[in-house]
């Protein structure tokens, strides 16, 4: 139960903008689409090489979704971007009726998600754009724990069919994939080092989750808990098999997302795991409330009860009962 050596931190917003550029090499039929911020998605890299393939749309979501729709039904395969919060509310309709009823190939970026914007609170903080987009039939949802996770989903995403929502968080966040190996959708990946297949209890955790998650562990391995820590990086489909290969045995489940607990990841894995495993269950979330602005990440994780020390309490909490 030797704890991992620290990993180091990525862009995720960086890794997206430079991946986009490298899909455009590989693929002339990849357009990019941004709403007036792609100095920070970082969707402008792939602007500077490929201006042809750009569309600058404005501030202008609803429209950036449908001409999106639009690029995928004449065979494009376009990549749009904006902000988390505005790219699954103000184009909702729009994304519900252009994109997913014909199960049209776009890819949707919703960067900044979470509270990761920290500065500029509550309308810029998405935290229920996952659990919105989760909702509308024929969605895959992706929440990546780290940059280099986020550039295999985006190398998968030139394949797949269907449409795809993928949050980027606007922080470096500590990098746990290992490089080799391609994405599959709908796999959970146990976070090397941390990955015990006798552990006492285990944490679902996505995206920022997991790093707070892994700091949670290493205090609970001074006391001689061992405790497995889960990388659930695609948010719909969730699969069930998936669930219960690391639930079963387990005498506790914590669950653990940077989003409102209503319609997110906890609620999912309960209802994969009803019937199926009885033990106590723990889910750290967002209390159905808004963000609000402060001066650090860290200050609104700690604030919003979503930092490791609250991880940590509610494995002994669960552990305990």
């Amino acid at each position: 139960m030797e704890n991992a050596a620290s990993p180091k931190t990525a862009s995720l917003r960086k890794a997206y903008g430079d991946m986009l550029v490298e899909l455009g090499r590989q693929n002339e039929n990849v357009v990019v689409l941004e709403a007036d911020l792609g100095k920070s998605t970082m969707s402008c890299f792939f602007k500077e090489l490929f201006p042809s393939r750009y569309f600058e749309m404005g501030i202008a979501e609803q429209n950036m979704a449908s001409v999106s729709a639009g690029l995928a039904l004449a065979g494009k395969i376009p990549f749009y971007s904006t902000f988390a919060v505005f790219a699954s509310g103000r184009a909702y309709d729009q994304i519900r009726c252009s994109i997913a009823i014909p199960k049209a190939n776009v890819r949707i970026c919703g960067s900044s998600c979470g509270l990761s914007d920290f500065g500029d609170g509550k309308t810029h903080q998405s935290i229920e754009d996952a659990n919105i987009i989760r909702a509308i039939p024929n969605m895959t949802v992706l929440n990546p724990v780290d940059a280099v996770e986020l550039q295999k989903m985006m190398a998968l995403m030139i394949s797949c069919q269907g449409p795809v929502y993928i949050r980027v968080n606007r922080n470096d966040l500590p990098v746990y994939t290992a490089p080799g190996g391609e994405y599959q959708i709908g796999k959970m990946y146990p976070v090397p080092g941390y990955d015990s297949a006798d552990a006492e209890a285990v944490i679902f955790a996505t995206g920022v989750m997991v790093s707070q998650s892994v700091e949670a562990v290493k205090e609970l391995r001074k006391e001689g808990l061992d405790v497995q820590v889960i990388n659930v990086s695609t948010l719909k489909p969730l699969l069930r098999e998936e669930a219960l290969k690391y639930a079963a045995g387990r005498k506790a489940i914590i669950t653990a997302e940077e989003a409102n607990k209503i319609g997110g990841l906890g609620s999912g894995i309960a209802s994969l795991l009803m019937g199926e495993v009885n033990v106590p269950f723990e889910q750290i979330g967002i209390e159905d409330q808004f963000g609000t602005s402060a001066h650090s990440y860290g200050e609104l994780l700690d604030h919003y009860g979503l930092s490791s020390d609250f991880i940590y309490r509610a494995v002994k909490k669960a552990l305990k009962k």
